[in-house]
């Protein structure tokens, strides 16, 4: 008879449910992680409370940190007890883009937690590749942020980013933050965070921003004129995939100035001819970004943030939590996404309660 584990089961829209499923086994190249922290990523809320989950009863949840409980046949480097944290990308390996180290770009993949059963439960399985090892000194409730940190750093990489210049963030959520923490440990000489929360504008000056600007505010744009000098920002990096935001890009960036779009729009979006235009008349340079993974895999994304949670480059803060929740609860946590802008950072399910 198989042996049981307690999950957090997504059995229909609006229907997530605790209860025993089979705890799966490491297969050859797999390990078997006990999850500790099982972050709720934005995304996974319309997977609960929406109609975008993949397919039913799945098990979701992709930002994730615990220890290896047992590994498969052929694994090496690996052992019981190890701390790690999972990514959950899981690319095909033999497509185009993933043999030029794109992995993010597969159209072959599989993915912890959408595709595949993920974190959201007492364990996981997940390929030996994707079991990223921390220092004992990183606490399991920081190293659950190492995913939403690894794609931080990889829009910050989208663009020739280099420092002693000015940098916009718009939106101040985890990533946003993070995004603004990767700017200024690699050098810039302002790092401006946009919101509309002052909770959050005042999280992001206690991370490390320069300066902050409520777009909310009349004078916003008199703001921004006052930090750059009337130049705009050198970089400017969207982080919110809200529409608001979007727009703002082009308002703020300066002439051959660079942007990248790091958010998830969730809405139809257009521009005015007199927005677009601005992308000639200033000549900046306009891409996107996904995810977090370069060659060799999972990439320098994911070991650079173990180590500079491990050195401090990145400084951690509980303020990164908004709340925790036991795995018994999830249903209770994510009713708190159904108020909006009530979640005021990460909420972190504890799989170990």
């Amino acid at each position: 008879m198989c042996e049981k584990m307690w999950a957090g089961v997504v059995h229909a829209k609006d229907d997530i449910r605790y209860e025993q499923i089979d705890k799966p086994e490491p297969r050859a190249g797999e390990v078997l992680v006990k999850v500790k922290y099982s972050g709720i990523c934005g995304s996974d809320v319309p997977r609960v409370l929406g109609d975008a989950c993949h397919y039913y009863p799945n098990v979701l949840g992709h930002e994730f940190s615990g220890t290896i409980e047992s590994v498969g046949e052929g694994v090496e480097g690996l052992n019981p007890g190890d701390r790690v944290a999972g990514a959950p990308l899981v690319p095909c390996m033999k497509c185009e883009d993933c043999q030029r180290g794109d992995y993010s770009l597969c159209k072959h993949y599989s993915f912890i937690g959408t595709r595949q059963f993920g974190s959201f439960a007492e364990y996981v399985c997940i390929p030996a590749m994707c079991a990223v090892k921390f220092d004992e000194s990183v606490s399991f409730e920081q190293a659950a942020l190492i995913e939403p940190t690894t794609i931080a750093l990889h829009g910050l990489e989208r663009l020739d980013y280099e420092g002693g210049k000015t940098v916009a963030v718009l939106g101040g959520g985890t990533i946003g933050i993070i995004t603004a923490q990767w700017a200024r440990a690699f050098g810039a000489r302002e790092v401006t965070v946009f919101d509309v929360i002052p909770e959050r504008l005042d999280f992001a000056k206690k991370m490390g921003a320069t300066s902050v600007v409520n777009s909310m505010d009349e004078d916003w744009k008199d703001q921004v004129a006052t930090i750059t000098d009337g130049r705009g920002y050198d970089y400017v990096y969207e982080t919110a995939g809200a529409n608001a935001t979007m727009h703002m890009v082009f308002e703020v960036v300066g002439n051959k100035g660079q942007a990248c779009l790091i958010g998830k729009p969730t809405r139809e979006l257009t521009f005015t001819v007199a927005e677009w235009e601005k992308l000639n008349r200033k000549e900046f340079t306009l891409t996107g970004s996904w995810l977090g993974y370069t060659a060799p895999f999972p990439g320098h994304e994911w070991t650079l943030t173990a180590e500079a949670y491990r050195n401090g480059m990145i400084p951690y803060d509980e303020g990164h939590i908004f709340d925790k929740y036991p795995l018994a609860k999830i249903s209770e946590a994510f009713d708190q996404f159904r108020t909006p802008g009530l979640v005021k950072g990460k909420i972190l399910i504890d799989c170990e309660q």
